[in-house]
């Protein structure tokens, strides 16, 4: 450790550390620009010129080293006429529009022009213009002019999302940041360029003009999407999510939000929000009241129980509802007598649960990693935070490898991220690829093999790849989940993890898979599966915010009496018979489980649109209506609290928390087909964010 003083303060600080670093644990203020935590140092900006004792002139907190009794003043006369010469000079070329500017109001320019800037300029000159850039959907350049140069965007591509799709061109004040040829920005992480940027250059497109910082109220919750459980910041104006942002938490997301978790909110605003409950009659749609509805629906599944037997009613569940909704509805399903409930819609095979399966390890933790597999998944696409952890640790030396197919990798520049061993080959061989890996441990170690494999130079390279380092970990993504053969792929890796020492966990497709298999929406003994129901082996079904065809195989219909809908938005308007208006998750409180096991709830920020109501409610008063016993519940809290056993806590118990597996390790030969899914297709509210739509990512899927 170094000891240094700032401003009078002593401070201790790592050796190596920079003198901002060190003002920063000393809960110093310096004035910057370029300098972010999570980035490399630039200091281009210069604004954090700091008073070090003994230097014949200011130095830049965030580039000047620390040593053992340095002395530094931040506001000294000396570093305070340094800052202020600093802000005049990049004041020279910036327009005076901040009336027009979407970032006043939250500018780090603007705030800090105001201590450090002077009354008036003296640059008499032209201002420089730069032309607007078209960058894609998302990201506006249209006020380019505004760029102090500070890099933080080229940076952000470079180290976290792993793209280097900006770059900054000519020198001096022609200097300009800029995709080259032409190219759009089409990083899943963009966004966040918006966020770091310090002035009003990258604007957000969705959101541009739309309403000013000052109006817009702030409202935490939680991603809906992919099983990371990005916190978020909800901005609303007059009962209307306005933009989203993220809420810094180390532990889950660090300060960055995929684009999916930032632009979605565009859908709930949309034409396609259903707002009344409707009925089909006559093959004609009408809007009817709640008491109408749900006593057809009451009717309707009384009358098929009483003909047709309980065992022929059935629920899908999204794995994207909240906690309360599929507790609900697993409660509702198995007082009717029924056990056919499902969240796994995408999946081919279902085994009998024989624990709640999850990331088996820490989402921080994968930042720290020093070797990974990762076996039927594409890591950037799906689980792009995850994906930038991983990515964090390979840039520390981090040993990447995959066995993948190559409709999922694409490139072997697809994952923004070095892989030291790579096996792509078709989804129906990834068990004998795993298998072979297998057979190469065994013989380094001297153990039987689990099965027949052979010892290819591919085998070699990613068991190589498995033996460096301590920290490890065998991840299988959303393609090895819904493979036909998951349970052998678990039991090879999990075989693996124990010869290597790798944990062995699943990224979990959605925001609640693993919260879904807490509350078993699985079915139980002599359940029909998703894939039974899909085929229309039910009479009746109900479809929690899923839509057959686009979260799933498409429905069967014949023979199927009754379908209801309970969504937020105008789906499966060809196959249902009633559509009840649920909320969504700005509209409604609950939780989500995370990939890791960590329980977080939110609260609703806007109140539900027309006669829309929160999906919790609608199935406690379907279930009285049907006379299924429950406890009165009043709040979501409550039926939380009865989900969980009546313990609230942060995370999952790790006693229920478990991937270990004793299907045998038969593998089967032929093709197997894993529908790809992509990153803009995942669930209901993302497919419907018109700006999400036209990014490269979602034309590609749908030219696919």
């Amino acid at each position: 450790m170094v000891e240094l003083e700032i401003d009078g303060k002593k401070v201790e600080v790592p050796e190596g550390s920079m003198v901002m670093h060190a003002a920063e644990k000393a809960d110093i203020y310096i004035p910057h620009f370029c300098y972010h935590k999570k980035l490399s140092i630039a200091a281009n900006c210069r604004m954090c010129l700091v008073d070090v004792e003994k230097a014949p002139k200011p130095m830049p907190a965030c580039a000047t080293p620390v040593t053992q009794g340095m002395v530094v003043r931040t506001k000294s006369d000396k570093a305070i006429k340094a800052q202020k010469s600093v802000m005049e000079f990049l004041l020279i070329n910036h327009p005076l529009d901040c009336p027009i500017c979407d970032q006043g109001g939250e500018c780090q320019l603007q705030d800090l022009a105001v201590g450090y800037g002077a009354s008036g300029s003296r640059y008499g000159d032209e201002k420089r213009v730069v032309a607007p850039k078209n960058v894609g959907p998302l990201i506006s350049m249209k006020e380019m002019t505004r760029c102090i140069h500070c890099t933080r965007c080229v940076r952000f591509g470079q180290e976290i999302a792993g793209a280097m799709e900006l770059g900054m061109s000519n020198r001096g004040e022609h200097s300009e940041i800029e995709t080259f040829v032409g190219q759009s920005v089409d990083s899943e992480l963009s966004g966040n360029m918006i966020d770091i940027c310090p002035v009003g250059a990258l604007t957000s497109k969705p959101f541009r003009f739309s309403a000013r910082t000052w109006e817009l109220s702030r409202r935490k919750s939680i991603s809906p999407h992919d099983s990371t459980g990005a916190n978020l910041v909800v901005q609303v104006k007059n009962h209307q999510v306005m933009r989203v942002v993220p809420l810094e938490n180390e532990a889950v997301n660090e300060c960055w939000i995929a684009d999916r978790d930032r632009f979605s909110y565009e859908a709930l605003n949309g034409e396609q929000r259903l707002t009344k409950p409707m009925l089909k009659q006559d093959g004609v749609w009408r809007e009817v009241d709640w008491q109408t509805a749900l006593e057809h629906v009451a009717n309707g599944l009384s009358e098929i129980r009483a003909s047709h037997g309980a065992g022929r009613i059935g629920a899908l569940v999204s794995p994207h509802s909240t906690l309360e909704e599929l507790h609900l509805a697993a409660s509702l399903v198995r007082g009717l007598g029924s056990e056919n409930i499902d969240h796994r819609l995408r999946h081919s095979e279902f085994p009998a649960p024989e624990g709640v399966r999850w990331l088996g390890t820490s989402v921080a933790s994968l930042s720290e990693l020093q070797s990974v597999l990762v076996v039927g998944s594409n890591l950037r696409k799906d689980h792009p935070l995850f994906a930038q952890r991983i990515r964090q640790a390979a840039r520390h030396g981090c040993a990447v490898a995959a066995i993948t197919s190559r409709a999922l990798l694409k490139t072997d520049t697809a994952w923004a991220m070095p892989l030291r061993a790579v096996q792509a080959v078709e989804a129906g061989d990834w068990a004998q690829a795993l298998a072979d890996v297998a057979t190469v441990l065994a013989a380094d170690k001297g153990v039987p093999a689990p099965v027949a494999g052979q010892a290819t130079d591919s085998a070699r390279a990613l068991a190589g790849s498995l033996q460096s380092g301590e920290r490890k970990a065998i991840l299988l993504g959303n393609a090895a989940a819904h493979h036909a053969q998951a349970s052998v792929l678990l039991a090879l890796c999990q075989w693996i993890g124990e010869q290597t020492g790798a944990t062995v966990g699943w990224l979990t497709e959605a925001a609640n898979t693993v919260g879904a298999q807490v509350v078993h929406a699985v079915p139980g003994k002599g359940g029909l599966n998703a894939a039974r129901m899909l085929a229309g082996d039910v009479d009746a079904l109900l479809l929690l915010a899923c839509e057959p065809g686009a979260d799933s195989a498409p429905l069967q219909r014949q023979g199927c009496g009754l379908v209801v809908t309970l969504s937020p938005f105008k789906a499966n308007l060809d196959i249902s018979d009633v559509l009840l208006p649920i909320a969504p998750f700005t509209e409604t409180s609950g939780t989500f489980i995370n990939a890791e096991g960590r329980v977080q709830s939110f609260h609703a920020v806007v109140r539900p649109l027309g006669d829309t109501r929160p999906g919790w409610k609608v199935l406690r008063v379907l279930a009285d209506l049907l006379q299924v016993v429950q406890p009165a519940f009043e709040t979501s809290q409550e039926v939380l609290a009865h989900a969980l056993g009546g313990s609230v806590s942060e995370f999952v118990p790790a006693a229920r928390l478990s991937n270990r597996t004793t299907a045998a390790i038969q593998i089967r030969a032929g093709a197997v087909h894993v529908p790809p899914v992509g990153i803009y297709q995942l669930d209901g509210i993302v497919r419907r964010a018109p700006s999400l739509q036209q990014t490269a990512d979602a034309l590609e899927g749908a030219s696919a």
